[in-house]
């Protein structure tokens, strides 16, 4: 229900913003007079036949295609959608076209109309994998860019590479990405029909774009038959639904050799007298129906649990990452984008690898996690990250853009996150944090560990968030970072155990440290320490109190709230700023149910979301929190320790293991 609500909304936006910018906003239609029909013959019922075909069998990849009829009442047609529309909005697309072309065209035995998510093409001619010559409709913004020269250059290299993109798919011919322009970046997305080659869908879109080549404008859409283009100098495509549909591609299913309606394909018969037609269709079909049934009953029960081994068993199996292969760079272009790895791009430093800032040939910024040779995540890690973070898509989450294996170097790139972590702020330059824009980070955060927990397609437990694995986009946006130690869980699974306890002393309940028990309660608790420490500006170990005691932000955070005395845990250069302190109060409150010693008594992050966007919601009174304080330890020194036995720990001793020295020496600020 909340991805539809986002879904939604990223639509009804994206049409505002469309309508906005463009200079007309009717809709283009094409009538052809290859012959005329009249109304209730042969032709007019198959061509409603056809339309309601076109909407109701549309495929996951929104294209579908299908024939009606006999020759010389035959029709043809398709209907394509925007790639990155679910399948519920393009099917609407579909039927509103189907409604109007017929309004628009309404004897005409050809026609085509554009929408702003679909189009629908109809014809009495063979139209599978033939090439129109005729002209492309352009929808431009009047408004245009300045420094046109080097403005077309960008277009053109960034509509190049996305065509050479589009026409290298199978059951997806589509392109999108972006480029930086000045001050700017130009997005465009690029679109052929699945049934075209690619040398057609490159010569399609090639012809497309010289339509537009003598126009500056700041947003414009290239309409043909086959193919479009579109650019804006905003974003206007949903990444996430790309993201699920490449995924989803795991074989690549050749293209069409022939048209509907031969070889089995999508023929929907016209009408017949024909009695002998009739008695073996009445005999017939049933039987099919049946047959299909069953097979189609079979074929889910062993896909489903086949998904669910796949699924269940990502962490495990290394050569899952074939159903990422979309998203492989070049070894070389990675080592090119990062000036061969120099110190000079280097951003940090964790216990897993290195993080350097790159450039991509189109312009954009990323940043590559080059994963230590001898560090502690191998082929299982690596690819647990690359698989988890390909099907994750929410704007408080750092957005894998690819991956790089090469012998021995396995790198990830990301989306570059211009203002480092968390923690580089509230420890060390924390009065570059007003309350505001604090609470709006706690409230971003919730929102991305929600999304893990129960909005996305997956049930993830990232079992490592702390400061430093929190970004900071250029609007101090936090994005949640580092899943090479997450979780899959099953939609019924609520808790899971590891004699392998992963994480970063500090930020792990007790009941994980302990029995090695983990759940969405276990990232409950770390957020809930998150939570403290944002407040205060202080690590969660080393607090000296009042009576010069030193223990760690939880219990020092309790005691004050139980003594009345909150307003000692706010870091003080809030509490001479405008901030309100009853917010602080509030979320100090809030920090301290995540907290709490017993799983059970902690709240789902769909309530602390709730709690933290209305203040009507009453908060229950918060139990003793766990006390751990583990003296010798840094707070955010990781954490990886294989036992056999849940009572041999490393807990139980007070000074750090030698791997635990080596990650804590290794571990920085900024972490991807």
């Amino acid at each position: 229900m909340y991805s539809w609500r986002r879904s939604r909304v990223f639509i009804i936006a994206s049409i505002l913003i469309y309508l906005s910018s463009l200079a007309t906003a009717q809709t283009p239609f094409k009538c052809t007079s290859n012959g005329n029909y009249t109304a209730n013959s042969t032709y007019s019922n198959n061509l409603d036949a056809l339309l309601r075909s076109l909407s109701s069998n549309m495929t996951d990849f929104g294209f579908r295609r299908a024939s009606v009829g006999q020759a010389p009442d035959t029709v043809n047609g398709f209907a394509l959608c925007r790639a990155d529309q679910t399948l519920q909005l393009c099917r609407s697309c579909v039927d509103s076209a189907a409604r109007e072309v017929r309004q628009s065209c309404p004897n005409e035995r050809q026609g085509a109309i554009w929408y702003e998510f679909c189009t629908l093409r109809y014809s009495n001619d063979p139209i599978y994998q033939t090439q129109t010559a005729d002209p492309t409709y352009m929808l431009r913004n009047t408004q245009n860019v300045s420094d046109g020269d080097r403005f077309r250059a960008d277009r053109t290299a960034l509509v190049d590479q996305l065509a050479a993109q589009a026409a290298n798919g199978t059951q997806l011919k589509v392109g999108v990405g972006s480029r930086n322009f000045s001050d700017l970046a130009i997005y465009a997305l690029v679109q052929c029909t699945p049934d075209f080659s690619r040398e057609e869908c490159q010569r399609c879109l090639s012809g497309a774009s010289k339509g537009y080549q003598s126009y500056l404008s700041q947003g414009l859409r290239a309409l043909n038959l086959n193919c479009n283009i579109r650019y804006e100098l905003s974003t206007f495509y949903n990444e996430t639904r790309l993201r699920e549909l490449r995924v989803a591609i795991v074989a690549p299913a050749p293209p069409p050799t022939s048209p509907p309606g031969t070889n089995g394909t999508d023929t929907i018969p016209g009408k017949k007298d024909d009695n002998t037609t009739k008695v073996i269709i009445i005999i017939v079909v049933p039987v099919a129906v049946a047959l299909i049934v069953v097979a189609f009953a079979i074929v889910f029960v062993i896909r489903r649990r086949r998904k669910q081994n796949k699924a269940y068993d990502a962490a495990e199996n290394v050569d899952g990452i074939s159903t990422v292969e979309s998203l492989q760079y070049p070894f070389s272009t990675i080592k090119a984008a990062t000036n061969d790895f120099s110190n000079h791009n280097k951003l940090g430093q964790g216990g897993f690898g290195t993080v350097y800032k790159g450039e991509l040939p189109i312009g954009q910024e990323i940043a590559v996690k080059r994963l230590s040779k001898d560090s502690g995540q191998g082929d299982i890690e690596f690819k647990n990250e690359v698989l988890l973070l390909a099907k994750l898509q929410h704007r408080n989450l750092v957005r894998l853009l690819g991956f790089s294996l090469e012998g021995m170097e396995k790198l990830l790139v990301y989306e570059f996150v211009q203002n480092s972590s968390l923690d580089n702020f509230i420890f060390v330059r924390h009065s570059h944090l007003d309350w505001d824009t604090r609470y709006k980070i706690i409230g971003g955060i919730a929102r991305g560990i929600l999304y893990l927990h129960e909005d996305s397609r997956l049930k993830i437990i990232h079992r490592d968030l702390k400061a430093s694995n929190i970004l900071l986009d250029s609007e101090m946006r936090p994005k949640i970072a580092d899943f090479g130690m997450a979780r899959l869980f099953r939609q019924d699974e609520t808790q899971g155990n590891t004699s392998r306890v992963v994480g970063t002393y500090g930020y792990m309940p007790p009941e994980y440290l302990n029995y090695g028990q983990f759940s969405v309660k276990s990232d409950v608790y770390s957020f809930g320490v998150l939570v403290l420490e944002i407040i205060s500006g202080r690590r969660n170990n080393g607090i000296r109190s009042g009576d010069g005691s030193v223990g760690n932000l939880i219990s020092f955070a309790w005691r004050s709230w139980q003594e009345g005395r909150g307003g000692e845990v706010v870091d003080p250069f809030l509490r001479s700023g405008s901030g309100s302190p009853n917010e602080m109060l509030r979320c100090i409150h809030i920090g301290l149910l995540c907290v709490q010693e017993d799983a059970t008594d902690r709240p789902t992050m769909a309530s602390v979301v709730l709690m933290l966007s209305s203040f009507s919601v009453t908060l229950d009174l918060p139990s003793e929190p766990a006390f751990y304080a583990a003296n010798g330890y840094r707070s955010d020194a990781p954490l990886i320790h294989n036992s056999d036995s849940t009572n041999s720990h490393p807990m139980s001793s007070s000074q750090p293991s030698q791997e635990s020295r080596r990650s804590s020496q290794n571990d920085a600020c900024l972490h991807y």
